[in-house]
């Protein structure tokens, strides 16, 4: 018996339309798995699912914090799994739904986060290589070690400050246990040609911007909200810098699409090499989609799953 399933995949493959068709086939409630659209007052930007789309579905895990606020994978993973125990016990399915990899990684596997003092040494170490290499150089090793992070290379505080937490530093995760698993899982990725996914991203930033992504950044940018968490995600970062003067509106455009193409591919990358993903081809019907999970939660024993996500990747590597 499957105790949770996580709808994943790249931004703008289908996974919100899925999540809600699978939760209504399998007595299921949706739980957010994306980082940003846990802010409230940004749904333009961040592909929130509307009222009206919800189906009547319950949806988990949206709109919780100020846009002001400081968020960690460490608060999300106690949440989640709070709620999921909330879920199960309604004799519902648990089904999160979300493209933010780690996140959902540290939700359905044995991720650990313990305090301890900072490194000065190797913080002092990251600082001289980046005084001596760019920011260029400490955002692309910080790029090798979490492909999925979406830091602005400029920002080299929040670059050194990720890459002090991943190399060891004030969150030190265990990364021996960060494939245990927790529950009874099953992780299904939506992937579809690459050309194709990338047309679907250009038409959502075009989506975005005739629902009025300008006036909800406007709107936040009127409360003094900036150099905070939220405001570095895509979608907004490019809009304040055009707001800002910094470029043009078409080149904010453009740099929206290239940077949320960019994302797809890291997203990608890291749905791929850290989890163990059953995909399904994000051009099939839905009623193609339910039909093979039905048949992939019918093998009851993980082991089984786990050899058969093994048999499809090995067929895609072909």
């Amino acid at each position: 018996m499957i105790d949770v399933m996580a709808i994943v995949g790249p931004t703008a493959s289908g996974k919100t339309a899925l999540g809600i068709e699978l939760a209504k086939a399998f007595n299921g409630e949706i739980i957010n798995g994306d980082s940003m659209q846990i802010y409230r007052d940004m749904s333009i930007g961040t592909a929130k699912v509307k009222e009206d789309e919800m189906a009547g579905v319950p949806h988990h895990l949206l709109d919780i914090k100020d846009p002001e606020e400081p968020f960690s994978v460490a608060e999300y993973q106690q949440l989640v799994r709070d709620k999921i125990s909330e879920i199960k016990q309604s004799g519902k399915l648990p089904i999160i739904v979300g493209g933010t990899g780690l996140y959902i990684q540290a939700v359905l596997f044995d991720y650990r986060f313990s305090e301890s003092q900072v490194d000065e040494e190797l913080r002092n170490k990251l600082y001289g290589e980046l005084e001596k290499s760019g920011p260029e150089h400490m955002h692309e090793k910080l790029l090798k070690l979490d492909p999925e992070i979406d830091i602005h290379p400029n920002n080299t505080r929040r670059v050194i400050r990720s890459l002090e937490i991943i190399l060891g530093s004030e969150q030190k995760v265990d990364r021996t246990l960060a494939l245990k698993p927790m529950y009874n899982e099953l992780i299904v990725g939506i992937d579809m040609p690459r050309p194709l996914l990338y047309e679907r991203i250009d038409r959502r930033v075009d989506v975005m911007i005739e629902e009025g992504l300008l006036e909800e950044v406007q709107s936040l940018r009127n409360r003094g909200i900036k150099d905070v968490q939220s405001i570095q995600a895509i979608g907004y970062k490019e809009i304040y810098a055009y707001m800002d003067g910094k470029v043009e509106f078409g080149r904010a455009i453009e740099l929206l699409k290239k940077n949320s193409r960019n994302y797809a591919k890291r997203q990608l990358t890291y749905f791929r090499n850290k989890l163990p993903v059953f995909w399904i081809d994000g051009r099939s019907g839905s009623r193609d989609n339910i039909e093979n999970i039905r048949q992939i939660m019918q093998e009851n024993d993980r082991g089984r799953r786990i050899e058969l996500i093994g048999e499809q990747k090995s067929e895609q590597g072909k």
